[in-house]
Formats: C-alpha cells, sequence, structure tokens
C-alpha cells in the first residue's frame, strides 16, 4: 500500500486545540520577552506577576468566596483563566505540546465539540481539587486540563482493550507513569501539590469521557441499573 509521506501531520488536528495551544505559547512568549526588556517597554517586566494576581487560581480567594457566600464573576473566571498563566517558557512550551498530541487523539475520537467540554470541565474539575488544599501557592499552568485528556484517552483506550478481550487496566498504564514520574520529581527536589489538580483533570476527563461517548449515556444508565 502506497503512503504519501507528504501529508502534514497537522491536517486532522482540531483548529480549536492548535488556536488554544498557540495562545499558550504565545501569551508565554509575551511574558518571556516582556521580561528581557524586548517588548512592551519598562513595565512590561511584572507582566507576569500582574497575570498571576489576577488569572491565577487562590485558594485563599476560594476560600473566602466559600466563607463570605460571595462569587465575583472576575474570581470565578480564575477556575478557567489559569491554564494561560506558566511559571517559565519550557513548562509553557511542554503543556502545549501534551495539549496537542492528546488534543489530536481525543478530537480524533469524540470530535472538536467533546474534546473542548472534556478541557473545560478537567480545568475546573482540577482547580476544584486543588481548592480543597491549604495552601498559599497559586495553580497555574495547563497541566490540569491535559489530564484531563489523558483520562479521556484512558477511558477510550479502557473501551478498546474491553472490545479486544484484552486486560482493560493496561489503559491506567500512562497516568500510572506520570504521577509516578511527578512523585519521583516531588521526593527528590522537592514541589508544590499541584498533582492534586493534575488527578482533578484526570478524574473530570475520564467521567465526562464515559457520558460523552458514543453510546456512553445508555451504557452508563445500563451499569446503575444493574447495581440497583
Amino acid at each position: 500500500m502506497a503512503h504519501n509521506h507528504n501529508v502534514s501531520p497537522f491536517n486532522s488536528m482540531p483548529p480549536a486545540i492548535v488556536a488554544l495551544a498557540v495562545v499558550i505559547v504565545g501569551v508565554e512568549a509575551a511574558f518571556s520577552l516582556g521580561a528581557r526588556g524586548l517588548l512592551g517597554g519598562p513595565g512590561a517586566v511584572g507582566w507576569r506577576l500582574d497575570a498571576l494576581q489576577r488569572f491565577a487560581f487562590s485558594n485563599e480567594i476560594w476560600h473566602w468566596m466559600l466563607s463570605t457566600g460571595q462569587f465575583p464573576a472576575q474570581h470565578l473566571l480564575r477556575f478557567f483563566s489559569y491554564p494561560f498563566v506558566h511559571a517559565s517558557f519550557s513548562h509553557a512550551l511542554f503543556a502545549a505540546v501534551m495539549l496537542l498530541a492528546l488534543g489530536k487523539m481525543v478530537g480524533e475520537a469524540l470530535g472538536t465539540p467533546r474534546t473542548l467540554a472534556i478541557l473545560a470541565v478537567s480545568c475546573f474539575g482540577g482547580a476544584l481539587a486543588y481548592g480543597f488544599l491549604s495552601t498559599p501557592i497559586p495553580l497555574i499552568g495547563a497541566f490540569p486540563p491535559v489530564y484531563g485528556l489523558i483520562g479521556g484517552f484512558t477511558y477510550l483506550l479502557w473501551l478498546r482493550l474491553g472490545q479486544m478481550g484484552a486486560q482493560q487496566a493496561r489503559a491506567f498504564s500512562l497516568i500510572g507513569i506520570l504521577l509516578g514520574i511527578q512523585l519521583l520529581f516531588g521526593l527528590l527536589f522537592g514541589g508544590s501539590l499541584d498533582w492534586v489538580a493534575d488527578l482533578g483533570g484526570f478524574a473530570s476527563g475520564f467521567v465526562l469521557t464515559m457520558v460523552l461517548v458514543p453510546g456512553g449515556w445508555a451504557r452508563l444508565r445500563e451499569r446503575l441499573r444493574q447495581r440497583r
């Protein structure tokens, strides 16, 4: 069988996923160039700090909202804005690469609208999981929604392995390896608790994919009936 080696790997990439990756890298590029005085003038040095204060998910602000019963829109926005603020250019670039790779795989299986829904819900779920912690360190970075895509991919692989009669537990090998690496780096070099947000994003993406996959809602209702 002949193969066209000139076909671009981006042909089947959902444009919305590409746009999100471009925004993530573009924002970080502006911060990096501004910090070096190459963009935006003297005031650009503080762009990253200003973005952290305005768009990062803050546990302290979240706990304040819960205790006062006040939920201003500018603070609720933090549930969805924190993935566009990163600690460094390498942090943002790695997140964007994973977003493109996983967005392509999940997007091919579920389509762009469902993939974007997984990203949005896992973004919220990751922040919500992080919000249960008592830490002054804000949550930033696109990894919780990326882990949501890993959750979606894991469920799709779990279904495929079941159809093949293979061991379905193998579907969880990717998330196991990634969390193991995070734990190892945390033990060796110290680290924050943002793995809680990643795990929350993964769980959100996994559960939502159970419903979004074709026939998933009917399959879920049948399982619930069987357990009654």
